[in-house]
């Protein structure tokens, strides 16, 4: 009897030794999968240059053209291998400067006209889009997305929202401005093959537009260029 009563006290010891062990690497394990849980790049903020390809002679650009980007993604790994695909929603502002030259939009006209012009200090055309971004992300880091190298290539999807140009000048401290807005020369819909390489967080950033400025037709044939640097996470 005390042979028994001593065996099943070890065997009762021998198993709650084992279950507390274990207990304790799945507190481990749990934790461990807390701290390393990656990023997904739910969120893009990109700054960028602004610039025409495909330029004829006949327009003076100057100086480097701003631009802006912003986009909200959702991420979908692939299995557990270091790749994933992200679809998302964002805008693309753009700013190309002129030199010495205006852009003149006749309401019964057919075509965008590029006059000479000296009468403003600074003249710009914005244009703005709502963009579908499309990427497959590489990871090196797929348990911390936030270190490590990653890289990504896709493309942006863009609907015209609206586009001004607008004009400063002014003397003795004064300024005057003069805006005009049109859609009506402009090409709808944009779609351009991105990329991006970084580490971390921080990526550099580059696009090239496949879709003209203006329509067919109604202007020259110039695409838009964009590269800069672009801020992940989340």
């Amino acid at each position: 009897m005390k042979k028994t009563i001593a065996l099943s006290a070890l065997i009762i010891c021998a198993a709650y030794g084992s279950y507390a062990q274990n207990a304790a690497n799945t507190d481990i394990t749990d934790k461990r999968t807390t701290v390393e849980k990656p990023s997904r790049d739910f969120v893009l903020i990109k700054l960028t240059t602004s610039a025409w390809a495909g330029k004829p002679d006949s327009i003076n650009t100057k100086g480097i053209g701003r631009g802006f980007g912003a986009a909200i993604m959702y991420d979908f790994p692939i299995k557990k291998s270091h790749f994933s695909f992200a679809a998302g929603l964002g805008v693309n502002v753009q700013n190309v400067f002129f030199d010495n030259q205006t852009i003149y939009f006749k309401d019964t006209g057919t075509q965008v006209i590029f006059n000479s012009s000296t009468a403003f200090k600074r003249y710009k055309l914005t244009t703005t889009r709502l963009e579908m971004p499309l990427e497959v992300r590489f990871f090196a880091n797929n348990k911390n997305r936030n270190k490590g190298f990653k890289a990504s290539i896709g493309a942006n999807v863009g609907l015209f929202i609206s586009g001004h140009t607008k004009g400063v000048s002014g003397s003795g401290g004064s300024k005057f401005n003069d805006k005009l807005t049109t859609k009506r020369f402009m090409e709808q819909w944009n779609v351009a093959p991105t990329m991006r390489i970084g580490y971390g967080n921080f990526s550099i950033y580059g696009s090239y537009s496949i879709s003209p400025v203006f329509k067919d037709g109604a202007g020259p044939a110039v695409l838009p260029i964009s590269v800069g640097i672009c801020l992940s996470g989340l």
